[in-house]
């Protein structure tokens, strides 16, 4: 059982669970579970909802026997050291200055050496796409997600880079300054329904009901243009300076690529960029594949050094 790992990926109001085989690169079927988490409940609440999924999805196995749990998590996050630091992010943050790692082995009633490890969820989608997506061909890429924010990971030969090619410290690019805000603002669900608002007068609940719109209002579909530009133009010169073999797109707003693509590419044209873009098809199983490998002792190591194995 030590090729088999579990896989986590920890939502605001879920966690999904599934186990992975580290051997064959590939998530093993009918074993997820994902269940809702209070993310504004007591530590407690919180804790026992994830260690009672990782339970359920291990059912018929002996968790002591596998290769370990490994987490994608959303930040703040001491990730090497399993400890939560949620603060003013609207979830999780009665997890404060909590060892996740330890409540987690307490609570599944494991050793302490046991493997418990943690990687922020936009890096675990990005690990999960080059090792099992369809970048898994690529050596260089940049994936990025599109929702409710924008996570963006570079990776090189399955590893996250940061701090090189003039990519930032953390590795993320939702803080960059773009235009009057940051890439977040113009790269996120909020920007949909504050230009969604600004062209019809109306509110909308998300994305997927503007994209249906756009099928029919020209004006609405202009709102996808724009969107297409600004990120193509924002991504531009990241994908030539890291020198990406393609980007991927994941995330809610991935689904509505084709309203998009067009004026995407045509800033990657303008600009003689040739990069192909890959859609996900494995979005969330990205993460918990991503996650899961972070249990391959081997790939643990390069990430944090052998003194986190």
């Amino acid at each position: 059982m030590k090729n088999i790992a579990v896989g986590t990926d920890i939502g605001g109001s879920h966690i999904t669970c599934l186990l992975f085989d580290l051997e064959k690169h590939r998530l093993i079927e009918n074993t997820q579970v994902r269940k809702k988490v209070n993310g504004q409940g007591t530590a407690e609440e919180i804790l026992n909802s994830w260690a009672e999924a990782i339970a359920e999805t291990c059912k018929g196995f002996v968790i002591s026997d596998l290769a370990g749990i490994g987490f994608a998590m959303p930040g703040p996050f001491d990730y090497p050291g399993g400890i939560a630091w949620f603060k003013d992010v609207g979830k999780f943050e009665n997890l404060f200055g909590v060892k996740v790692r330890e409540e987690i082995l307490k609570r599944l009633c494991l050793q302490a050496d046991f493997p418990v490890r943690f990687l922020n969820d936009a890096a675990c989608f990005a690990v999960g796409e080059s090792v099992q997506g369809e970048a898994s061909d690529y050596r260089r890429i940049l994936a990025i997600t599109l929702g409710t924010g924008f996570g963006t990971t570079f990776i090189d030969k399955n590893l996250p880079v940061a701090g090189k090619y003039g990519i930032p410290e953390d590795g993320f690019l939702y803080r960059v300054p773009f235009k009057d805000a940051v890439a977040d603002e113009y790269f996120s669900t909020r920007w949909f329904i504050r230009e969604y608002e600004l062209v019809t007068g109306r509110k909308i609940a998300g994305v997927k009901e503007i994209a249906e719109e756009a099928e029919l209002d020209e004006k609405v579909a202009a709102i996808f243009t724009t969107f297409g530009e600004n990120l193509g133009g924002f991504l531009v010169p990241w994908l030539a300076r890291f020198e990406a073999d393609c980007l991927v797109i994941g995330g809610n707003i991935s689904t509505a690529y084709p309203l998009y693509k067009n004026s995407l590419l045509y800033q990657f044209e303008t600009s003689k960029l040739q990069v192909p873009v890959l859609i996900s098809t494995l979005q969330e199983n990205a993460a918990l594949a991503g996650s899961a490998f972070l249990c391959d002792n081997n790939y643990y190591s390069q990430l944090f050094g052998k003194q986190h194995v």
